[in-house]
């Protein structure tokens, strides 16, 4: 099966890509949904993160507080890399299940730290969602409300704009009006198939 790599940075629009590779009949498998499959209660994973964090990255019905996890992570290099330790292997095992039993022409797999993890080799072609620092932080601020302290912070934890690009096959710029979107992904859509058909 012929595969790309998804990335970007945080709040760059790599949901919005994916689903737009999605509605051309695209078969997407999203990390990030994964992640949260993988630490359902009950699960090794979330045992495992009780065990490293202790019970208060857990809300009252015994779930992982993301939030909570998350402020956790940007706040201390040590337990961002406690966690990564814990959950990635968990991710790419669960990444790799589904993606054998995936059909489609070609197939998305949505990794947000491609780049950072040197995930390349699972992929035939990486895919950079793209768009300047300013951008990523007014996004952050109107999304989710961080200050820009905060979405600084978390820039500084994911791979340079320079490193993203120096890997990707393939651009999407991301920085402007979403109607270029949808007409970069069907050029890019019509790429892959051809080069699957061929892989």
């Amino acid at each position: 099966m012929f595969r790309i790599g998804l990335t970007g940075g945080i709040a760059s629009g790599k949901t919005t890509v994916a689903n737009l590779f999605a509605a051309r009949g695209a078969t997407v498998l999203d990390t990030d949904v994964i992640a949260r499959e993988v630490v359902v209660p009950g699960s090794r994973a979330l045992a495992a993160l009780v065990a490293a964090q202790g019970g208060g990255i857990l809300d009252r019905q015994g779930r992982l507080d993301r939030a909570e996890l998350r402020r956790r992570i940007f706040a201390d290099p040590a337990t961002r890399r406690e966690v990564e330790a814990i959950l990635h292997p968990e991710i790419l095992a669960e990444l790799q299940r589904q993606a054998a039993r995936a059909p489609g022409p070609y197939q998305v797999f949505v990794i947000p730290l491609l780049v950072e993890a040197g995930l390349e080799h699972l992929v035939d072609r990486v895919l950079v969602v793209d768009c300047t620092e300013q951008e990523q932080i007014r996004r952050l601020a109107v999304r989710d409300g961080e200050s820009r302290q905060d979405a600084l912070r978390m820039l500084e934890t994911q791979a340079t704009r320079e490193q993203r690009l120096a890997a990707a096959n393939d651009v999407i710029d991301n920085g402007g009006a979403a109607a270029g979107l949808a007409a970069r992904v069907a050029e890019l859509d019509r790429l892959y198939r051809d080069l699957a058909r061929k892989h």
